[in-house]
């Protein structure tokens, strides 16, 4: 299949056999007998090859084989063609390409080298055994395969299950195999909603439109909702890509899922809904990168109702950024959008970073024999929101960070090693709005605040070799000196709000998660680090330690309140005390068939677990699972419930066409399962087909979610449209597959 050149009629023709005859009465030669014919890259094979000079014509009887330049194979029972290769006629042929697609007909036609017409032809990319018909075909009393357009047409055509015509197609065309991009129709998508839609039926249309840019049409149209508008633009340029999808909807609200809320009846979602996403990323030079994904809602139910967004999706996050990286500097300018899509959330949780700005520089030289950074920060931040106390309040905030960082590493004879450390930074901040306590609004202030910080870390590795790896046993000490106090309480936290205290941020010199806070006094993390290296490539690492607040002001003790009511950050994040909770890090890999991490904090008295994540991932043969598991304990008070949640995905190989995956979400809490999902896939040489069942479960009583099941089928023809082939493998990537589960 394909645009084959055409002959160089320079090149002469050979021709060989067992027996050669030559006829001066026909002008003829008469070749028997293993008889090849090679002529400007083709290669002609039979029992009989009759050259009839006068005529210009060959023709093969008996096994014919002819593989042309393209690599296409086309055997016959006899074949009449010009001597240069062009035109020809032939009888009980098979036409099979490199990827053993083929055309089988009683008797074909070839014109000017390029349109061949086959007469009872059937067409299929499946591969047949035993004398069995092949899985699907497309069988027409005329096949035209057009090589100059590279498309195949049917006329008085059927499609072919199993030997079996299902649909009768008067007329029917696609690309042939050669051609990777074409504008045409794509398989449909089906589906079956319980609430949301009903049945549903999405089909495809793909506008080749140039090499580098392309747009995707694919309305859904469902039982209840009507006809979702969608498209898909993609452009490739010289530095860069981007793409733009849409999503619209003329909402009949009365077809919506109603409210459990008294008095509530999504009224306010009739009309227009939709949606608009765009990404792109392109390079400004060697150094420099601009990109941005961002995606504009008329709703933040929209998405997740029409399932163009997990429905457990909580966040939505719009960036725009430009970034400079050399070998010692970086710089990055990002504006942001933030926007809670939780059932409680109001608009507190839309926001705007207009912009960040983070620069980071590393001198080459070394200052006082070790490695000096500057570090700057600046944010400019707003909020209008509407909070239970305060009412309407527009909130800003323009922050400044400055910081100096000084380390170097010194070793002794001992193996004993020192990293001693220094710190500078200063900040500048200007704000209003927000509240010195739950009940107040602050005017329009400016703060500045400094900090001095320095220490050392002590480790002392142990190295031992045994026949099957290495161990390191490594006890790690830190101190580290502030000022015992920073006014810091009157500052609005926006950053620092993430508090996590794990083996990873054990020996932070500054466990906040942002600049809005620092930590203050002096402090000692002290630990063990234990790692083995086996020879086979496996490894394990185990990671224990504590922390100690020694002098000073602890700022974990009192996180303060925001206008809502809720703490700043974690009250009891396990160093609100002097001493804090225990931590322990588990990271284990045995073989490259399992994986295991785990992170876990426990309680400084009675060693009760507080806090703990837990995945691991299994690949063995066939079978391919991966597992995620969260604990906290949030108030040792137990005001606050714990919070469990677990999910689970399980993929198999059955043969070597059928894979089946099922995932799993559940709150154990609330004994709530989240998200079901199963997929079954069968997919071969020619043909691949997915079944889905999902079931959500989350209902927001006041809005359209509520829990739905859906049943979704997708076909894949090869050659008949989109189309992905892989059977060596699972077909599931679980790291896409964990991202889903999250976002769910």
């Amino acid at each position: 299949f394909g645009k084959i050149k055409p002959p160089d009629k320079t090149q002469p023709l050979y021709l060989q056999g067992d027996k050669l005859v030559y006829d001066d009465k026909s002008n003829s030669v008469i070749a028997r007998g293993n008889v090849e014919i090679y002529y400007s890259n083709y290669i002609l094979t039979a029992d009989e090859v009759i050259y009839d000079q006068s005529a210009q014509t060959l023709t093969a009887a008996g096994n014919v084989v002819l593989k042309e330049p393209n690599g296409n194979i086309v055997r016959a029972d006899r074949y009449t063609l010009t001597d240069d290769f062009r035109d020809g006629f032939v009888q009980s042929l098979s036409v099979v390409s490199r990827d053993d697609t083929r055309i089988a007909a009683e008797r074909a036609t070839r014109r000017e080298g390029n349109v061949t017409e086959f007469v009872n032809g059937k067409f299929t990319p499946c591969k047949t055994e035993g004398g069995m018909p092949p899985l699907w075909c497309v069988s027409a009393a005329r096949v035209i395969h057009d090589k100059e357009a590279a498309t195949i047409t049917y006329q008085d055509a059927q499609f072919e299950l199993f030997g079996q015509p299902i649909i009768y197609l008067p007329y029917f065309s696609h690309a042939d195999p050669s051609v990777k991009r074409k504008s045409g129709f794509l398989p449909p998508n089906f589906g079956v909603s319980s609430n949301n839609f009903g049945f549903h039926v999405e089909v495809p249309y793909y506008f080749a439109l140039a090499p580098n840019y392309d747009f995707l049409f694919h309305p859904m149209y469902s039982a209840k909702q009507g006809v979702l508008w969608q498209g898909e633009w993609r452009h490739r340029l010289a530095n860069g890509v981007y793409s733009i999808k849409f999503a619209a909807i003329d909402q009949d609200f009365r077809q919506l899922p109603n409210p459990t809320v008294a008095g509530q009846d999504n009224r306010e979602l009739d009309g227009w809904r939709g949606s608009i996403e765009t990404r792109g990323k392109f390079s400004l030079g060697s150094w420099w990168t601009l990109g941005w994904d961002a995606t504009l809602e008329s709703d933040d139910t929209f998405r997740r109702f029409y399932k163009l967004d997990g429905v457990l999706l909580t966040d939505r996050v719009n960036e725009l950024y430009v970034e400079g990286i050399s070998n010692r500097n970086y710089l990055g300018v990002k504006l942001y959008h933030f926007g809670g899509l939780t059932f409680q959330d109001t608009d507190t949780s839309e926001s705007l970073v207009h912009p960040i700005i983070d620069y980071n520089y590393v001198l080459a030289d070394p200052v006082l024999g070790g490695e000096l950074k500057w570090n700057t920060n600046v944010l400019s931040f707003s909020r209008d929101g509407d909070f239970p106390v305060a009412g309407n309040v527009h909130q800003n905030l323009t922050r400044a960070v400055a910081e100096v960082k000084w380390r170097r590493q010194l070793t002794d004879t001992l193996g004993i090693t020192y990293t001693p450390f220094a710190h500078l930074r200063g900040d500048a901040y200007s704000y209003a709005g927000y509240n010195n306590s739950a009940t107040t609004v602050d005017e329009s202030t400016s703060f500045l605040r400094g900090l001095a910080a320095g220490g050392v870390t002590v480790s002392y590795p142990w190295i031992a070799s045994t026949g099957q790896g290495s161990h390191v046993i490594e006890p790690i000490g830190q101190v580290v000196v502030r000022q015992a106090r920073v006014q810091q309480d009157r500052l609005p936290v926006e950053d620092a709000r993430s508090l996590i205290f794990d083996d990873t941020t054990l020996f932070e010199i500054d466990k906040f998660s942002g600049y809005d806070r620092v930590e203050t006094g002096t402090r000692a993390n002290v630990g063990v680090q234990y790692t083995f290296s086996h020879n086979n490539g496996g490894y394990a690492k185990l990671v224990a330690g504590q922390s100690f607040h020694l002098a000073g002001e602890n700022p974990f003790t009192n996180p303060g309140t925001d206008f809502d009511g809720n703490p700043n950050y974690n009250p009891f994040s396990g160093l609100e005390t002097d001493r804090s909770d225990y931590v322990l890090g588990a990271y284990l890999a045995p073989s490259n068939i399992f994986r295991l991490i785990a992170q876990s904090r426990f309680d400084q008295d009675n060693f009760a677990l507080r806090r703990t994540d837990v995945s691991g991932q299994l690949n063995f043969g066939p079978l391919l699972a991966q597992a995620t598991y969260t604990f906290s304990a949030l108030d040792p008070q137990q005001v606050d419930d714990d919070q469990q949640d677990i999910s689970a995905a399980i993929g198999l190989q059955l043969t070597d066409h059928w894979s089946i995956l099922a995932s799993s979400r559940v709150d154990i809490d609330s004994m709530q399962r989240l998200v079901d999902t199963f997929h079954i896939k069968y997919s071969d040489e020619c043909f691949v087909l997915t079944a889905t069942y999902q079931e959500t479960f989350i209902e927001d009583p006041a809005r359209d979610l509520e829990p739905d099941r859906t049943v979704m089928l997708h076909f894949q023809f090869k050659h008949l449209g989109n189309y992905q082939y892989k059977t060596d493998t699972l077909d599931f990537v679980f790291g896409d597959q964990q991202n889903e589960l999250k976002n769910q």
